[in-house]
Formats: C-alpha cells, structure tokens, sequence
C-alpha cells in the first residue's frame, strides 16, 4: 500500500477487491444505462445484491441515461460500504477523453461530498472494456484528485483500489511522480 496525505486527507493506493472495502462509498465505473453486467460493475451487483440493479434500473427509468462524466449513487445492498456512486467514463476513441474522465472523477467526489460521506473508493475507471490506457487513467485520476483535494475538498479518505499488480504499479509510478 502506497500513500500520500495533503491538508488532511489521506490518499491511498491498494490492490485487491473494491467490494470487500469498507468505505462510506465505492466508485462504480458504470455504463450510461446502469446496466451492471460485466468488470467491476458485475462483481459490484454480485457482492452486493440485486438491489443495487433494481436501483440502478429505476434511475434510468425516471431520468434516462447518464452522461460520460456524470455521477449518480445508489445503495450498496449487502456491501461494507453506504452507497454504490456510479459514474460514466469515456470511451476511448469517442473525443476529449482526459477531460470525460476528470469529470467523472470529479463528480463522483462533489457527490460523495454533499451525501456528507468522508471516505471514497475508485477503481480505476475506463481502463477495462473501456480501453483507456492506464498510464492516462492514473494521471488524470490522480491530477483531479490532487486538485480537489487542494481546493478545500471535504472527503478524508480517498482510495484507488486497483486490481492488478500492473494497474497498481503503474498508478504507484504516477503517484510518486506528481506528489
């Protein structure tokens, strides 16, 4: 496990299983529609119930997709955490790519925010189906949340929970390098 703490913050990297930390809320790298049917968003459902779908699903239904960048939250069943923050990241090839995924990050943070919560886990978004590069991800990631961070964000715990050792290493790389 790798850290860093500014103006009372702790930013941590680790590897393991997103669904099996205990935060007030965990990132889900979700589609616009919430559809939760494979990579983190499946193992999400999977660990904490078919409530977080059923959730997801009336989201949509009463205010259709959610845009790349976007951040919407719902319970998070029988997990360890509070609330499941979903938030659409970009495509790569679709355009302006660093920018969707600094938006997504940042929106998943003011969400967390105003639902008062003080601990947040990511994975790290795009980087699967997705096909955003890793060393991008974890750049833009940890730019904005250096950024928010600095700016006065509220949030004491951040974690970048990451699944692979090659994933890890490349955000521990990106860490070192801009902190």
């Amino acid at each position: 496990m790798s850290y860093v703490k500014i103006r009372g913050c702790t930013i941590k990297l680790v590897k393991g299983d997103i669904t099996r930390l205990r935060v007030d809320a965990i990132v889900n790298a979700a589609n616009s529609w919430l559809k939760h049917g494979g990579g983190v968003a499946a193992a999400i459902v999977r660990a904490g119930g078919r409530i977080i779908q059923e959730e997801s699903s009336r989201i949509v239904e009463q205010r259709g997709p959610v845009k790349v960048g976007e951040a919407v939250y719902t319970t998070a069943g029988a997990l360890d955490a509070k609330y499941v923050i979903h938030t659409v990241g970009p495509r790569m090839g679709e355009g302006d790519e660093d920018e969707k995924l600094r938006n997504a990050t940042l929106n998943s943070l003011r969400l967390a925010e105003r639902l008062g919560l003080s601990s947040i886990a990511f994975p790290a978004i795009s980087t699967g189906v997705f096909g955003y590069p890793k060393d991008r991800c974890a750049l833009v990631m940890l730019r904005t949340i250096k950024e928010y961070v600095s700016s006065g964000g509220k949030i004491r715990e951040i974690i970048l929970c990451l699944y692979d050792d090659e994933t890890y290493r490349v955000f521990e790389e990106t860490l070192w390098k801009n902190f």
